[in-house]
């Protein structure tokens, strides 16, 4: 166990890293740090892989004979795989039935994994593809969620400038009987600036002097 912790490039199981993970941990800082990032070589199920490869390795670099050429059909190809599959997976029911114990059987093993092996690396060559593919859906998914909320943005806009716009409407214009009244209440409650300029230079209105003045004459 403390060989493969030395060698691994990736955490413990789930449960067993999320439980370094406590509160006491964390206060004393013994959290355990992310694994460092893999700059050379690095092993994945068992199989030896490099940083610097590419991401799908040719099959000469695997050590593995090309059953097709170069410049190839994927479509056309994975057909012939298909077919070439399934005849040799007849073939070998049908030495498993006459001789089970034939050295013929592992031969035919042998080439049913190899036809695997082609079929698999001719799908992962269309990853690249999907993952474009997966992002330009992705990228119109969004932009049409952006448009509708837009769309939404604008129809509530409408509303509520046509809701304005009847507030408005709504509104009765100024007319002549309004125009008094609003003189009248003017001159029943005069405002602060008209009470001061009422006002005589000697702090006495002038409603005030006036009975003063009367009550003098009697």
């Amino acid at each position: 166990m403390s060989e493969t912790a030395q060698v691994s490039s990736y955490p413990l199981p789930p449960m067993q890293y999320v439980n370094l993970f406590n509160e006491e941990n964390t206060k004393r800082g013994r959290t355990p740090r992310p694994p460092p990032p893999i700059t050379d070589n690095y092993s994945m199920f068992g199989n030896p892989y490099n940083t610097d490869d590419a991401v799908i390795r040719p099959l000469e670099s695997q050590n593995i004979r090309r059953l097709y050429p170069n410049n190839y059909d994927h479509r056309r190809e994975l057909k012939k795989l298909n077919h070439s599959i399934t005849a040799s997976f007849l073939d070998l029911v049908d030495i498993c039935i006459r001789n089970p114990e034939s050295e013929a059987r592992a031969t035919k093993i042998d080439d049913l994994t190899l036809l695997f092996i082609h079929m698999h690396h001719l799908v992962n060559e269309f990853r690249p593809h999907q993952a474009r593919e997966t992002l330009r859906v992705m990228l119109e998914q969004q932009k049409r969620q952006r448009l509708e909320i837009a769309e939404r943005f604008r129809r509530h806009f409408d509303k509520a400038w046509e809701l304005v716009q009847q507030a408005i409407n709504t509104i009765p214009e100024p007319t002549e009987s309004n125009l008094k009244l609003l003189i009248d209440i003017e001159r029943v409650q005069p405002s602060e600036g008209n009470s001061s300029n009422l006002t005589s230079g000697n702090g006495c209105a002038e409603e005030d002097r006036v009975l003063c003045q009367m009550i003098d004459s009697l």
